[in-house]
């Protein structure tokens, strides 16, 4: 109650005034589809420099409006990254330093993102949006934690980090567990295939009135996260490909083929150009076991999932609103998953307490391409809130500076690299305009920097720490 009081008065003030809240007066309040891939590699979409993947539906969706050339997660894992994504802030200050655990491994039920976080389902509610989740939650367990308690009128997916597309089954630690759900209770859909009732929902969804609300679905696909299985018509595509990236490709080409089917969706209700539509991945492709300790093509990006190099927090981000946005556009400006928050408040004029979010609105940025990037610096940091044992980064214009990296790449290990990532590279500067491959550590070279980077490092997490 207290939640939805504070909430609700945040609105009515960002009505009033323009200082502490943001409010933008609009024609229409658009609709509003956010698509968060999941494990999606840095440049695995045409559109991206990818030649051997068909990805045509989000090259049409890039065409339609702005692609980000620097665009970052906030986090390089799952559960950081969506709190990121859903608050407008850095997942320290979103209270989610690393994954959820499952509930087997959290009785109490203490992980996940706490109640008290307003997401961006929950401003647009207040706001006479009707809201949706479909796919992916991986924020929590606890009542007062699901997406229904979080701002989602309605909720149709799995809870934890991943299932089995036909079982619906999440397999990991055991005991292996049904996952599947419309709002709080469990539902049998055995043998269908996860990603089609995905798209089925969000078509009755579409095409439900609502009251004449207009929609905020974020579509958190689970794809191409692994077990990778993508459609037999895909599998065929790619089957002179090899192992691991003929399968991981013929998931990623399953999911754009879905893509496809609610854009075609959303034009047939003749409300295409009237949606606001943001794609993104969650961040950088995996090389763990299960997914054949690969698949995703990082191209000239160092890492992956897990990991802070470039390959595992660049990630493709576009922007459709085909009556609002000018088309075939691209953006080289650093930005970040976080601004997605601001941006959706500005376009659909709701109100927020800017000083509770670390997003920039990306609107001046999308609607002139020569606007300076909106950060002067960027912060990351996963698995806690103690730096020294925490990997973390921090970027400030042409330079990057990590702490206590990580290579998740097998390859790497069998590389005499000579680095030393607990010793003498524990500190890694990098100079991204000469190295973007991050490969040589620079901090012996320039103390002054680095000092520099450790001291707005500290700043930050003196500030998010909770």
């Amino acid at each position: 109650m207290i939640k939805k009081l504070i909430r609700a008065a945040a609105i009515a003030v960002g009505t009033m005034l323009t200082g502490a809240f943001h409010f933008v007066i609009a024609q229409e309040k658009p609709n509003v589809l956010l698509i968060l891939a999941d494990d999606l590699g840095s440049i695995d979409l045409n559109c991206y420099g990818a030649r051997d993947l068909e990805t045509p539906n989000l090259d049409r969706l890039a065409k339609s409006g702005v692609r980000f050339t620097q665009f970052y997660a906030g986090a390089p894992v799952c559960s950081p990254s969506r709190a990121s994504l859903l608050t407008g802030k850095s997942n320290l200050a979103a209270g989610m330093p690393g994954n959820v655990p499952v509930p087997e491994k959290d009785p109490e039920l203490r992980g996940g993102m706490p109640s008290s976080e307003v997401t961006i389902a929950e401003m647009l509610k207040a706001n006479g949006y009707y809201t949706a989740l479909v796919g992916k939650w991986h924020l929590g367990h606890a009542q007062d934690k699901l997406p229904n308690a979080q701002g989602f009128d309605y909720f149709f997916g799995h809870q934890r980090g991943c299932i089995d597309n036909y079982s619906h089954y999440f397999f990991w630690d055991g005991p292996n567990k049904h996952d599947l759900y419309r709002n709080d209770v469990e539902v049998n859909r055995e043998g269908e295939y996860f990603p089609d009732l995905m798209v089925e929902e969000i078509g009755n969804i579409i095409d439900d009135d609502k009251e004449g609300k207009p929609f905020f679905i974020y579509w958190a696909a689970n794809v191409p996260h692994y077990p990778y299985q993508g459609t037999a018509k895909w599998r065929e595509h790619y089957r002179e490909t090899d192992t691991p990236r003929k399968e991981y490709a013929a998931f990623v080409s399953t999911l754009d083929e879905r893509i496809g089917m609610v854009l075609d969706k959303l034009d047939e209700k003749g409300i295409l150009g009237k949606t606001l539509i943001i794609f993104q991945s969650d961040h950088g492709h995996s090389y763990e076991e299960r997914a054949f300790f690969g698949g995703g093509n990082p191209g000239p990006y160092r890492g992956g999932k897990f990991s802070l190099f470039e390959g595992g927090i660049r990630v493709p981000a576009i922007i459709s609103y085909p009556d609002m946005i000018a088309k075939e556009q691209v953006r080289d400006q650093v930005a970040s998953g976080m601004d997605w928050f601001p941006t959706i408040a500005e376009m659909t004029r709701s109100g927020y307490d800017t000083g509770k979010v670390e997003g920039k609105s990306l609107l001046p940025i999308i609607r002139n391409e020569n606007t300076e990037t909106r950060h002067t610096e960027l912060h990351w940091q996963v698995g806690s809130y103690n730096d020294q044992s925490a990997g973390w980064a921090v970027r400030k214009g042409e330079w990057k500076l990590l702490g206590n990296p990580t290579d998740p790449d097998p390859v790497w290990k069998t590389r005499s690299t000579g680095e030393d990532f607990k010793g003498k590279d524990r500190l890694f500067l990098v100079h991204l305009p000469t190295d973007i491959g991050e490969k040589r550590n620079l901090a012996k070279e320039k103390p002054e920097v680095v000092r520099e980077l450790l001291d707005l490092h500290q700043k930050w997490l003196d500030k998010v720490k909770r």
